[in-house]
């Protein structure tokens, strides 16, 4: 029956009522258990690292509200006793506590607080639906490396939002509402195959959205996260999407950050700077800033690349095309002639080229605002990336 449901179901509306065919273990690292089952009435998701004795680390939430409650503690004879969230400087009031024990498959014991109240706890070792064949490459991910994430998604829903005509390309929207993080998939335009690639990266991209957002709200009291997707560009052979995010997950100050999602439109496959624009010597790197799964090896010669053939190169281009703007003004921050504000730049593709965004510290991320800053498509064919990209 749930297959007859799904079929012919917009991709959006299925992306996590995935098929269940069998059920697995959830995979996790050595010395991590996950557990579902009930803290009172309530149901929940456990995660505990137990590979420390003395210094076990978890965290917890409820089904219905979906943010995690932090958990803290040592392992007492055979029990684990947890502090529940963290306590404020200089408050010295008890946290609630979880006394727990764990056998092959299973968790039980009680949650207690300062004022009494005690609650039983019932777990059974987390398992998970195995996924169809049709899941988004992100939540297959996702299922591999963080069962406990992929467990916090299950049984939510986007809701379609408004339709919008972008660049003679029609857009659809979705949101997922307890977050309210929002993306849109492409509903015209290029071939079918490469329209479903496309789509499936972008709304997998609304799911990790939703990701960080919980793993922001685990920062505690005070938090909050604000998203905002915009298309800068979407034409036949390329498309680039802003995500820009507010956000305070702990810390001293906020964080503002603009991401951009390019895409190689012919194919609907995401690129990178070095897969467009080359400058250094051999073979174009490929590396992705969000891949944490890469060797140090690439990742130390992306740097040196970065630092030692890119952004004097990018530096010196941007100071033959915007000398004015370049140039140092007394007792201003926006030093933009110094090259360690160009080693990693935002970008994305523009009308009339691609357009840089210069990185600055937190305390002068207004200067990171510019308009200015956009290399011709002429000036990148002349050296090429590593993938054959048609530019605009």
């Amino acid at each position: 029956m749930l297959k007859g449901l799904l079929r012919g179901a917009p991709i959006a509306t299925s992306l996590v009522m995935l098929a269940v065919m069998l059920c697995s273990s959830a995979h996790a690292g050595e010395g991590r258990r996950i557990f579902t089952g009930t803290l009172g009435k309530m149901p929940i998701v456990l995660e505990v690292q137990t590979a420390a004795p003395t210094n076990i680390s978890g965290r917890y939430f409820y089904q219905k509200y979906r943010k995690d409650i932090a958990l803290s503690g040592v392992m007492q004879g055979a029990t684990l006793v947890l502090n529940e969230g963290e306590q404020p400087y200089g408050d010295e009031k008890p946290l609630p506590q979880i006394h727990l024990n764990i056998e092959t498959g299973k968790a039980w014991g009680e949650w207690s607080n300062d004022q009494g109240k005690t609650l039983k706890i019932e777990l059974t070792e987390a398992e998970l639906p195995a996924i169809s064949a049709g899941t988004l490459p992100y939540l297959a991910k996702l299922y591999d490396a963080e069962p406990y994430e992929y467990l916090r998604l299950q049984g939510m829903k986007l809701k379609q939002g408004k339709t919008q005509t972008f660049q003679g390309y029609s857009l659809q929207w979705w949101s997922e509402p307890q977050t309210k993080t929002a993306f849109f998939e492409i509903v015209s335009g290029y071939t079918s195959e490469v329209r479903d690639r496309i789509n499936k990266l972008l709304l997998g991209r609304l799911w990790q959205e939703v990701v960080e957002y919980y793993g922001c709200f685990s920062a505690g009291g005070g938090a909050y996260y604000l998203q905002t997707v915009k298309p800068l560009l979407i034409k036949p052979k390329v498309i680039s999407i802003s995500v820009g995010t507010e956000a305070y997950c702990g810390g001293a100050h906020p964080d503002y950050s603009d991401a951009y999602i390019n895409i190689d439109a012919q194919n609907g496959k995401p690129v990178t700077l070095e897969d467009v624009l080359w400058v250094g010597q051999g073979k174009p790197l490929h590396y992705e800033e969000r891949n944490s799964e890469q060797s140090a090896e690439v990742s130390s010669a992306y740097s040196e690349y970065r630092n030692n053939e890119f952004a004097p190169w990018l530096v010196a281009q941007l100071r033959q095309l915007y000398p004015e703007e370049m140039q140092p003004i007394p007792d201003d921050n926006c030093t933009y002639g110094e090259q360690d504000h160009w080693d990693y730049p935002t970008w994305y593709f523009a009308e009339n080229g691609i357009k840089f965004g210069p990185s600055f510290s937190h305390a002068d991320a207004p200067c990171a605002f510019v308009d200015w800053s956009v290399l011709p498509y002429s000036v990148i064919k002349q050296n090429p990336g590593g993938v054959a990209v048609q530019l605009p």
